[in-house]
């Protein structure tokens, strides 16, 4: 009986163990299947971008005016916001000392006419004497010619002396270098002023041309590469709601060693005079390119600690491409490496993805 039971058990473990090796084999082994990667074609366009920048508006022409001798200040024509004419007189000073200098040099000048005209007739005299043979040594000739020569060397310092003294006094009236305005004013009636003295720290009148300005603007390294002389760009002050507009004049060439920008300048014509010197604008300059650039979507593009770089697919296998970036706008940027058009990267591209992974498209 007891052998039955044993029997009977080892029957039934038997067959559930027979069916389950057959339901097992009756279920299909799921194979892995590696995740779909979103890939597009590389290709070429003009990205046209604009850049926001601080600018500062100046007079097109600035001059600081000095004293040049030591004076007082005599008369004092002008003043803050005075329009002036070029040539025109701003302020007379006043010197003593250089009125009884000329005076001297004067008298000394027509001293010196004096002298040369009677050493000068004298020697042609006794020169038209000397054709008469035995009339007059020959010694006697040479002294007078050399004394008439030594008068005029005489009367040519004399005049250069007193030409000296008519510049410095010249000195003594400041007048106006070119068209402008008066933007500031230092001195008073009575001031003394000149190289020695206290008013030479600060200039007599600072004149601005204000019909015309210039509005320069740093444009950092990456930039400057898409501005031209001629390009035509637009700004605006936050003390007036219109939007002006300019063009390229001059370009510096060569990047400040500090800001490692470069320096651009454009001409403004300001006809209605609300526009100020020392204004501070922000400029908005078009970017454009004058040849197509690869341009990708910025999430193609990984920043790494190994570096900068976009996946590209190659026989469904990924390839690592160092780039270097460019301009960015939106969702768009610049790249350029070793690429061509219609290679195939990887749209959403990670570190995670290794040099050789296979690539499921």
């Amino acid at each position: 009986m007891k052998n039955n039971i044993i029997k009977s058990t080892a029957i039934l473990f038997t067959a559930l163990a027979v069916l389950s090796c057959e339901k097992k084999k009756e279920e299909p082994v799921k194979a892995e299947i590696e995740p779909k990667v979103e890939t597009f074609a590389l290709a070429k366009e003009k990205l046209t971008t604009e850049l926001r920048l601080p600018a500062e508006l100046t007079g097109f022409q600035q001059v600081d005016l000095y004293a040049k001798v030591s004076s007082f200040v005599k008369l004092l024509k002008v003043d803050i916001g005075t329009k002036v004419k070029k040539g025109q007189l701003l302020i007379v000073l006043e010197a003593p000392e250089i009125s009884s200098q000329l005076a001297a040099a004067e008298s000394r000048l027509k001293s010196m006419e004096a002298i040369y005209a009677t050493s000068k007739s004298t020697y042609n005299r006794l020169y038209e004497t000397s054709k008469v043979e035995g009339t007059i040594s020959k010694n006697d000739l040479e002294m007078a010619s050399g004394k008439k020569n030594s008068d005029y060397a005489q009367l040519q310092a004399a005049i250069a002396a007193h030409k000296e003294i008519a510049i410095m006094r010249g000195y003594l009236e400041i007048r106006a270098p070119f068209d402008g305005v008066v933007a500031a004013r230092n001195v008073n009636l009575g001031t003394f002023v000149g190289p020695a003295g206290k008013g030479s720290d600060l200039p007599l009148l600072t004149i601005q041309e204000q019909s015309k300005l210039r509005l320069a603007v740093s444009v950092p390294e990456l930039y400057t590469g898409y501005l031209h002389p001629g390009d035509e760009m637009s700004f605006n002050v936050k003390s007036l709601p219109d939007t002006f507009t300019a063009k390229i004049t001059r370009m510096s060439g060569a990047l400040d060693l500090k800001l490692r920008s470069e320096r651009v300048e454009m001409d403004v014509h300001n006809t209605k005079g609300n526009l100020l010197p020392g204004m501070v604008a922000e400029v908005l300059l078009p970017l454009n390119a004058k040849d197509s650039t690869f341009v990708v979507p910025k999430s193609a593009v990984v920043s790494s600690a190994e570096g900068i770089y976009v996946v590209k697919v190659v026989n469904h296998k990924a390839t690592r491409v160092d780039i270097k970036k460019g301009r960015e706008i939106e969702d768009k940027i610049e790249i350029f490496g070793d690429l061509t058009p219609n290679d195939k990267l990887v749209k959403i591209a990670s570190e995670e993805t290794k040099e050789g992974d296979v690539i499921n498209e």
